[in-house]
């Protein structure tokens, strides 16, 4: 009964502590006029959803499936399982597709760099069976690999069927999901190379380009990331854009009409970029700090910080920030670098709004049974 307790507690804790970090951020009393079904737009170094319309809606996501697909991609490269350069062969299933293509033939082989400039770009359907081809063997394999990365992402409203998004039962997502996923993969900044092109061709010019997203050419700081639209799905965006360090994320689903998805997602981000601002409170591997180690010839190693801290808040209110440092009195060797030893505390007048780990920056062996018995001689 204790531990049940204990359990209740901690989770109550810590919906306590989601709602007062972020209690300011979402301000949906601000009319914005969207047109579509569903909306969301988020700070993308914090997750921080900024406004949402019907955010968990399941709805028909159309070619925004390829945001997931493209991760799956980008992680391959990443990981090393496979490269820019290997060939990819062209099957028959891969060159039925139909809607958007990048006219792929069975039996073609073209790298893996121009099939993810097919996908970004041109929204290429084929595309994207021929690289989950390559990566999984089967499409299908694929998909279970697309449905169990979005649950790893907490995506609790989708469900993938194929990878491209083509209209069929049981494929669906939410645009908080979406803006999860869109988030996941920004943190791959090689997908910048591809998902900010306007223009480009494929087989020596044989093959034009254009983007479908016109936030590229039209929006400034726009740097992603997928359209999507089917008869099912209507009208569909996930639109990223970057300025004064802060990168937003806009989804819009189920908009009547194409330029009603461009202007609802011109209309969030300009909401954003207004109203919010982010500020780096600690940078990753910085410096914070010295601790004493006992038993070990080296008395004293340094200690960073384990990741860096983003602070976001409205524009006029950031207030005063403290940072606190606990930190263990002393070690005893053997420490090892890497290895946690305290943590930094943020407060956002006088309120804790996270904190982040300290490691030790260097390895600390334990002293030799010589080389103290020199100390104590050297004491004496």
């Amino acid at each position: 009964m204790e531990r049940y307790f204990q359990k209740c507690l901690a989770a109550f804790m810590a919906v306590c502590m989601l709602l007062c970090t972020n209690a300011y951020a979402e301000d949906n009393n601000v009319a914005l006029n969207i047109k579509a079904k569903s909306a969301v737009l988020m700070e993308a170094s914090t997750g921080t959803v900024l406004y949402s319309e019907n955010k968990d809606e399941r709805l028909p996501l159309a070619s925004v499936t390829k945001i997931m697909t493209m991760l799956l991609i980008m992680e391959a490269i990443d990981n090393g399982k496979i490269a820019l350069t290997d060939m990819v062969s062209v099957s028959e299933r891969a060159m039925s597709m139909g809607g958007s293509t990048m006219f792929l033939e069975t039996g073609e082989q073209l790298s893996v760099d121009d099939m993810l400039k097919g996908i970004a770009v041109a929204s290429a359907n084929d595309g994207c069976v021929a690289m989950a081809e390559h990566i999984a063997g089967t499409e299908q394999e694929f998909v279970n690999m697309m449905n169990t990365r979005a649950k790893e992402l907490g995506m609790e409203n989708t469900n993938f069927v194929n990878t491209n998004g083509l209209d069929a039962d049981g494929h669906y997502s939410s645009a908080y999901d979406i803006a999860l996923m869109s988030r996941e993969l920004l943190k791959h900044p090689a997908i910048f190379n591809y998902t900010t092109i306007w223009m480009d061709s494929l087989r020596d010019g044989k093959t034009q380009l254009s983007n479908t997203n016109k936030l590229i050419r039209f929006y400034r700081g726009a740097n992603g990331l997928k359209t999507g639209s089917t008869s099912k799905a209507l009208c569909c965006l996930s639109g990223a854009a970057l300025r004064d360090g802060m990168q937003l994320i806009a989804v819009v689903m189920g908009a009547p009409t194409s330029a009603d998805r461009f202007s609802d997602a011109r209309a969030l981000l300009d909401y954003g970029f207004a109203s919010y601002a982010v500020s780096e409170i600690l940078t990753a591997g910085e410096e914070a700090g010295t601790i004493n180690v006992l038993k070990s010839e080296t008395e004293q190693i340094p200690v960073i910080t384990a990741d860096k801290f983003t602070l976001l808040s409205k524009k006029g209110e950031k207030g005063e920030i403290e940072k606190e440092l606990v930190l263990e009195q002393s070690l005893t060797a053997p420490v090892q670098k890497g290895q946690n030893v305290g943590k930094i505390i943020i407060k956002q007048n006088g309120n804790v709004i996270g904190e982040v780990s300290l490691l030790a920056d260097s390895d600390a062996a334990k002293i030799k049974y010589s080389s103290m018995l020199k100390k104590i001689f050297a004491s004496w």
